[in-house]
């Protein structure tokens, strides 16, 4: 596929690595519809790309009706769509059990941060893949398409995350379950697990956090966003590139 050939969808799309892909998916002549809770970040967004092929829709990826009602509006506004970034998450992390050293007070991971993760990490993806799927089944569509989910570094377990880790990691499983499922319709399906990358998030950590993360690096540096849209590029462009997970972490999971 070209990537000026793309009509797609980037969920998360408001801010932080989801709002590079946007930018630069723009720069690179895609028509792009950007979903996200957040609205100014997608005001922002049509402030500053006034002309361009740009559809924004405030979603919440893990309501069915609201990922429905967007799929449709982005369908009518490209005639038709040819692919999915299913980039937004978050994060609730939590030890599963922790006893508290002072007070021996025993604390968990409470069941609204393990299925808020889930809800957003997971079924997101799923309720996004299955209404892109099934439009371009049901239309028949004679070109190919493809779906990249941004699993993480995360999916081989991390102290704290075992939401996140959990949902990461079901999503590299899907990957090929719904690479094997839907080839028969010129569907693929990868995925791209980065390690630490220099987004906001990062950016409001404590620097000496920042720093015993970067040790753990070989590279000893953190990832770029325009390192990781290189690997979602290579994935569009690579048409024989399907049901695999693209590790971009400098080295982390050696």
């Amino acid at each position: 596929m070209n990537i000026n050939e793309l009509k797609i969808v980037v969920t998360g799309g408001a801010s932080g690595m989801g709002r590079h892909f946007v930018e630069q998916l723009l720069a690179d002549g895609a028509s792009v519809s950007a979903w996200d809770m957040n609205e100014e970040g997608l005001a922002s967004l049509k402030a500053n790309y006034p002309k361009a092929p740009l559809h924004v829709a405030k979603v919440d990826v893990s309501k069915e009706d609201q990922v429905k009602q967007a799929m449709d509006e982005a369908w009518k506004q490209f005639n038709g769509l040819n692919a999915l970034v299913n980039n937004a998450g978050i994060f609730r992390d939590s030890l599963l059990v922790k006893k508290d050293r002072q007070s021996g007070e025993i604390k968990t991971m409470s069941l609204s941060q393990w299925q808020t993760v889930l809800d957003v990490d997971l079924t997101g993806p799923f309720l996004c893949t299955r209404e892109l799927s099934a439009k371009l089944v049901e239309a028949g569509a004679s070109e190919p398409a493809v779906i990249v989910h941004i699993s993480s570094v995360s999916r081989a377990g991390n102290m704290g995350q075992g939401n996140y880790s959990a949902a990461k990691a079901a999503l590299v499983a899907d990957t090929v379950t719904w690479a094997k499922e839907l080839a028969r319709y010129k569907i693929r399906v990868a995925s791209i697990a980065p390690g630490f990358v220099e987004t906001p998030i990062l950016q409001g950590m404590r620097p000496e956090m920042v720093d015993k993360m970067v040790n753990q690096v070989p590279m000893r540096r953190l990832g770029q966003p325009n390192e990781i849209y290189a690997g979602l590029r290579f994935i569009v462009e690579c048409d024989y590139f399907t049901g695999r997970c693209l590790d971009i972490d400098g080295g982390l999971r050696l």
